[in-house]
């Protein structure tokens, strides 16, 4: 009897709630799609090396890595409502300090705001990924996620071309030009670059501001979770071959997409000829070959088993890594965007091939690939070393990908297969 009301519940009651934790994806990925602008930007802006650079990978990274099991605390404790509103104003506040960092143009502020949005946004995704498959049916919790994460693709696309517009000014003086200017038009020309940096992210933290009032002032359905017996362990988990070559695989493709994507804009600039600005520009179309990839990808699962679509796209990236390497001109921006498209199916589907059939531990195998995420704080820096010490040579840096791949390679081939437990 009551079965005709849950599911008017699930196509109408559930409508609001659900676009605005769909939302959430959009704003996440607008942060996490604005690095690649922000790298290239204050290595400018603030004189840093490449290595200094990637800190803001390492930031970002590393609030994921740490805050995630205080998110799951938060959401076990207070619930999605309130984990969604205190991950909203944790982001915002990362947001706002982006003022103080751009007036005095300190480094060390801008990586205390990015930390504090990587806190917020690790707060949010832990909120959010679960609640979207709450809200509706069980049988079609898996088309509202990948709708959400569709937005998600969405803000791929359009962070970088935003940035692009607003932050990147498309002047890039050399050292030898920045010596020769007078100290006061150079400080006033770092000054100006630090400072557009400031309404981008005013904007953005005024807007999650309003959307946290939303979520507060909306009535928003929640559910409890039901406590298992069967809770499982993290060194039982541990003990499946498959789970421990999928942490080590999605360690390294982290680390590969986000050794792509930092550097993506200078590479474009000295191996590609383009000026700043088209490189920009040209991120955004890479995040928008990212989403049709994934698109592409979910498409050609059904017909392609997951290991083989894994070892052919990790092969294709190995090859386009070695083009960005030693090609030149428009053929380094054409291979940046295959790389785009092929790691599209990447993270999924190392994820869902680690935790297969490793019984209850299922929940401790997650968190244990969703900690490899770490991957994104350390390749970057080893990539800008190697750029570094082989005189700002932004292309051998594209060996640290190309490295990384062949460990998802690997896991494709052979890492994947379920053996004994060791």
């Amino acid at each position: 009897m009551t079965k005709p009301a849950t599911e008017a519940r699930s196509s109408s009651g559930y409508a609001l709630p659900l676009a605005l934790v769909t939302s959430l994806f959009f704003l996440w990925g607008i942060a996490n799609n604005l690095n690649g602008i922000l790298i290239p930007h204050l290595r400018k802006a603030l004189q840093l090396t490449n290595t200094q650079s990637t800190f803001v990978d390492t930031a970002v990274y590393l609030a994921y890595f740490l805050s995630a099991i205080p998110a799951g605390l938060i959401l076990k404790r207070f619930g999605y409502r309130s984990g969604i509103i205190s991950g909203l104003l944790v982001f915002s506040v990362g947001a706002f300090l982006f003022v103080p960092a751009a007036n005095t143009r300190t480094y060390e502020i801008f990586l205390l705001g990015l930390f504090i949005i990587g806190c917020g946004l690790t707060i949010l995704e832990t909120a959010a990924n679960p609640y979207a498959t709450r809200l509706g049916s069980p049988e079609t919790a898996t088309a509202r996620l990948n709708m959400a994460q569709s937005f998600n693709g969405l803000a791929a696309f359009l962070a970088p071309v935003l940035g692009t517009m607003f932050i990147l000014s498309g002047q890039d003086h050399s050292a030898q030009e920045l010596g020769a200017m007078a100290e006061a038009d150079r400080i006033a020309y770092l000054s100006a670059e630090a400072s557009s940096v400031k309404m981008p992210y005013i904007l953005l933290g005024g807007f999650l501001l309003l959307i946290a009032g939303i979520f507060l002032a909306t009535k928003l359905p929640e559910f409890r979770e039901e406590e298992s017996e069967e809770a499982g362990s993290l060194s039982g988990a541990w003990a499946f071959p498959h789970l421990r070559w999928a942490v080590i695989a999605q360690l390294f493709y982290v680390g590969a997409q986000v050794c792509v994507t930092s550097f993506f804009v200078r590479v474009a600039m000295t191996g590609g000829g383009v000026d700043e600005k088209t490189a920009g520009y040209y991120l955004g179309v890479y995040g928008l070959l990212f989403m049709v990839g994934r698109f592409v990808g979910t498409l050609l699962i059904r017909f392609i088993p997951a290991p083989k679509l894994l070892t052919i796209y990790s092969a294709a990236c190995i090859l386009l890594s070695l083009v960005a390497i030693y090609a030149d001109g428009r053929f380094v921006v054409v291979a940046l965007g295959g790389l785009g498209f092929f790691m599209s199916i990447m993270f999924p589907t190392i994820f869902s091939l680690g935790i297969q059939n490793v019984k209850e531990h299922t929940k401790p195998a997650s968190s244990l690939i969703v900690m490899s995420i770490i991957g994104g704080a350390v390749f970057p820096v080893i990539m800008g070393y190697v750029i570094d010490s082989t005189g700002d040579n932004i292309q051998i840096g594209y060996t640290v990908p190309l490295v990384c791949f062949l460990f998802v390679l690997y896991f494709g081939i052979k890492g994947h297969k379920q053996t004994q437990q060791s």
